[in-house]
């Protein structure tokens, strides 16, 4: 199949180029084939090509498929007893908007930029786009498929294997086009501690984590066990990166609503997650931790803060936050957490309680979300009437900032 032309943008010569902090890399087929132990290879996760039938979204991260010779083809991951297939909604970025549909798809068929660096530095280009930094696709938000497998041998190494993968040639000839975001074990906080200091060694300044763990079945960050991972990034600067879904849940009505309903609902998890930390005391113990709120958008964030700081002055005693929590929580917010969007006009209408210093910008690609290739105007759209300074933090500044970035 051949994806249809795509016009060029407008040039809108005076923005400044763009910082995207979230968008999407799609594993080429080799990456766990090449990047693990030879001993492990052939246990490794693998890429095969199968006729795919029935795929159906289910919920949260969940689809029900079949393999079906007669069906059309797919590329799926295979990694021990579980088949992950690639579907054409995630590859998105090419196809006209009708059909961004949820079906299969091979590497064939998707834009070489999902998967290949140089291409995907070639479409930045045409997107106005000077940096970015790519979720996983297989591995999920922040690696979960790693952590529901039986071989914990395995999983580590796939992780490790992962890093080096990403450092080393996704981001490695971009000169610094590609930032690098890395997992972590989510099963061992020291070993995940570890793994940040091993990459931060060679210039990486995020790291992926879950928004709500407990989801994923593991300790709450009030309980302490990710304390040695919090003091890890707090220490080398590492942004604790956390994209809705990243806990395989999604806010739902009911199991027969259609996905567009969570799919609207979808920053409810990044809203959980901020309420979440702003009572744990996380970050009045970790004071130089970053945390980064991937594709939940800002129009919600206001409301939270000002419902948060109600909260703790009004029933702070038996709220069991009041040895915890010293300052309204609002202060954590604006000293330590980033905010994300890209199609927010009521988020840039409230910017001044957002936070200038908060807010940074995405292009999702090659979501079915994503504005490639005209970002440079939805941007535009979005922003005009604010002062060249405060767009300049939204488009780029404050991404550079938050990660470190040798840029400007």
């Amino acid at each position: 199949m051949s994806l249809p032309e795509i016009a060029d943008p407008p040039e809108i010569a005076d923005l400044p180029k763009i910082v995207s902090v979230d968008d999407h890399v799609v594993e080429p087929a080799h990456v766990w084939q090449r990047w693990l132990p030879e001993r492990l290879r052939d246990r490794g996760p693998r890429v095969e090509r199968h006729g795919l039938g029935d795929l159906k979204f289910v919920g949260g991260t969940r689809y029900e498929y079949t393999l079906d010779d007669d069906a059309p083809p797919c590329d799926i991951w295979f990694y021990e007893d579980q088949m992950y297939p690639h579907k054409r909604h995630v590859a998105a970025v090419g196809f006209d908007r009708d059909d961004m549909t949820l079906s299969a798809i091979t590497y064939d068929e998707m834009r070489p930029g999902c998967y290949e660096p140089k291409a995907r530095v070639e479409d930045m280009e045409m997107n106005w786009v000077d940096a970015s930094l790519s979720f996983p696709t297989f591995p999920r938000f922040c690696g979960q498929a790693f952590l529901e497998a039986d071989d914990r041998e395995l999983a580590m190494a796939c992780v490790l294997a992962y890093n080096d993968w990403m450092v080393e040639e996704w981001c490695g000839d971009s000169d610094g086009r590609l930032v690098p975001l890395c997992l972590i074990p989510l099963w061992d906080a020291d070993a995940a501690a570890a793994e940040v200091r091993r990459n931060v060694a060679r210039g990486v300044r995020a790291v992926c984590f879950s928004e709500i763990p407990p989801h994923l079945g593991l300790p709450s960050i009030h309980s302490g066990h990710w304390d040695p991972f919090f003091v890890a990034c707090a220490e080398t600067g590492t942004v604790v990166c956390m994209h809705i879904g990243s806990s395989s849940k999604m806010p739902a009505t009911s199991p027969d609503a259609p996905p567009a309903v969570q799919a609207t609902l979808s920053f409810g998890n990044a809203m959980s997650s901020l309420t979440d930390f702003l009572f744990s005391g996380v970050l009045v113990r970790f004071p130089t931790l970053k945390l980064a709120y991937s594709e939940g958008q800002i129009g919600w964030i206001p409301y939270i803060l000002e419902r948060a700081d109600d909260v703790w002055l009004e029933h702070r005693a038996w709220g069991g936050v009041r040895g915890i929590v010293p300052e309204p929580p609002s202060t954590y917010y604006y000293r330590q957490v980033f905010g994300c969007f890209f199609r927010d006009r009521h988020g840039i209408e409230s910017l001044e309680k957002v936070g200038v210093d908060n807010t940074t910008f995405e292009t999702d690609y090659p979501h079915t979300d994503s504005t490639w290739p005209h970002t440079k105007q939805v941007a535009e759209d979005l922003m005009a009437g604010l002062t060249d300074d405060v767009v300049y933090k939204l488009l780029r500044g404050n991404a550079i900032r938050m990660l470190e970035l040798d840029l400007d």
